[in-house]
């Protein structure tokens, strides 16, 4: 093997179609438990309730239910403890941030009196839609090498395309086959120059490959870091007709951003390895912007009954993403290979549609002693879509899309008890996998609990969540498709304060 070592300076390129996937599209679609401390402790079942600044992200005619203008603000800490699994071997993760997870105000206005249109509201909230904050190490060993990951890209590929030429260096020919060919030949080119595939045939018109590395066993370990939020603020009207029925109205601007580096270790002593160990690591940066638009009503049935019910619009993203890539090889002999292209692989801007989502509500009121309330929310996410659609690539992972995801209910459950000044709450939340196989991403299952003070014009509220699910991730889309059986368990404390005017 021979010895090189290659540090190039950064190129920018504008890539053809990369690795957007079905994980990505699930990423950005799915949305986490967030809001007020009063919201989270019921679970979220707020959508025939109102009266409170995050049930407008639930049902927009909320904002009408409030009497008066009325501001919250919110903190949270949360943290995540995750036991990983891959093939045998144990590891346990953990990790907490605090962060600011929603603020927003209402502003309240009478109609006169001799008006069926009682009054109207106006309203901007801020809500954190998902946080990617995660990190995860899994290690164990694999009877399948990552040198399947870059045979699938190379096979079928003309080896003229991954030598280099007279004057040309590892930089620019990675650079060229992005703008040319696409991610796919990064990935065989990395291969080979990294000496985990070699031809099949000592010939420019070569299509087939093999392996440097032999069958047999295979110490891995895959730490992937990542960062990360998607949010939104949502533009409210609302208005009260007689004393019975509340409408409502959000426009809804989005912004998304998510950074991951994965690196991955693998080292083997299979007799007949010529490589024995290769070291792959990706850096992703993701960033975004999108719209949608919710419409909403609650009925008061009586005195006791409200019920409710909201559509929340697909939305609609406009993304960007660049990445970087490194390939490190060693053999017994110490003979060690670096391809470093040092290239910033700038893609073109995609658009991606989420599915919308339809919620129904009810609520049972006591007076002012407490109340139960409930929702069940139905959201297709076989109806996510990359595009433009006539895109090949796109085309394909919208196939696997239709066919591996599956429409999800989510039902909530949520109840509060007043004594004087103090309430005390409690909710549940089930929420069913978008996975048609449910194994990639199971179920979820989440409890909550709180109390809170009213000072007059002044409220205080403390929750706190828990919630579990457990997803087998794969390590990587084609080849090397292991997966790490992750059992997650997610908890929030969550603290608001609340204003009215």
């Amino acid at each position: 093997m021979k010895k090189i070592f290659i540090i190039l300076s950064v190129l920018f390129i504008a890539g053809g179609a990369q690795a957007q996937n079905i994980t990505d599209a699930y990423r950005y679609s799915s949305e986490e438990l967030n809001g007020t401390a009063r919201f989270q402790a019921l679970s979220g079942a707020f959508g025939a309730l109102g009266g409170d600044l995050s049930a407008i992200t639930v049902n927009p005619a909320s904002s009408a239910v409030f009497l008066n203008s009325f501001g919250t603000m919110t903190l949270s800490h949360r943290s995540t403890n995750k036991n990983v699994d891959y093939f045998g071997t144990g590891t346990t993760n953990e990790n907490s941030d605090i962060n600011f997870n929603q603020a927003g105000g209402v502003l309240v206005f009478d109609t006169r009196s001799d008006s069926p249109w009682r009054k109207f509201s106006l309203g901007l909230n801020y809500s954190q839609t998902n946080n990617f904050d995660d990190a995860f190490v899994a290690t164990g060993t694999s009877q399948t090498s990552i040198d399947q990951y870059f045979l699938n890209y190379a096979n079928g590929l003309p080896l003229d395309l991954l030598q280099t030429r007279e004057d040309e260096n590892i930089s620019d020919l990675y650079s060229y086959l992005g703008e040319n060919e696409g991610y796919g030949a990064q990935q065989a080119f990395l291969g080979y120059q990294g000496y985990v595939i070699d031809q099949a045939e000592d010939s420019p018109d070569n299509t087939e490959y093999n392996s440097f590395i032999s069958p047999g066993s295979f110490n891995q370990e895959y730490r992937s870091v990542a960062t990360g939020l998607n949010g939104k603020f949502s533009f409210n009207f609302g208005t009260q007709f007689r004393d019975f029925l509340y409408l409502g109205a959000n426009l809804n601007t989005h912004f998304l951003n998510y950074d991951r580096t994965t690196r991955f270790r693998e080292n083997n002593s299979n007799s007949g390895s010529a490589t024995n160990q290769v070291i792959f690591n990706n850096n992703l940066s993701t960033t975004g912007d999108g719209f949608s638009f919710q419409l909403g009503a609650i009925a008061k049935v009586s005195d006791r009954f409200r019920v409710g019910a909201s559509y929340h619009s697909p939305t609609w993203f406009n993304i960007v993403e660049e990445a970087t890539q490194y390939l490190e090889t060693n053999n017994e002999a110490n003979e060690r290979v670096v391809v470093d292209p040092n290239v910033l692989n700038l893609y073109p801007d995609y658009n991606l549609k989420t599915p919308g989502k339809i919620t129904g509500s009810l609520a049972v009121l006591f007076g002012s002693k407490g109340l139960i309330s409930f929702d069940y929310s139905y959201k297709d996410y076989s109806a996510t879509e990359f595009r433009p659609t006539n895109d090949p690539e796109f085309e394909f992972q919208n196939e696997l899309i239709s066919e591996e995801l599956q429409a999800a209910s989510t039902f909530r459950l949520g109840g509060e008890y007043r004594i004087n000044n103090w309430s005390l709450r409690g909710g549940y939340r089930f929420e069913q996998s978008p996975y048609a196989n449910e194994s990639t991403v199971g179920d979820l299952t989440g409890y909550s609990g709180g109390i809170g003070y009213d000072f007059g014009s002044m409220k205080l509220d403390l929750a706190y969540t828990n919630a579990n699910y457990e997803e087998n991730a794969r390590l990587y889309e084609t080849g090397l498709t292991n997966t790490a059986n992750i059992d997650r368990d997610l908890s929030k404390v969550i603290l608001s304060l609340s204003f009215g005017l």
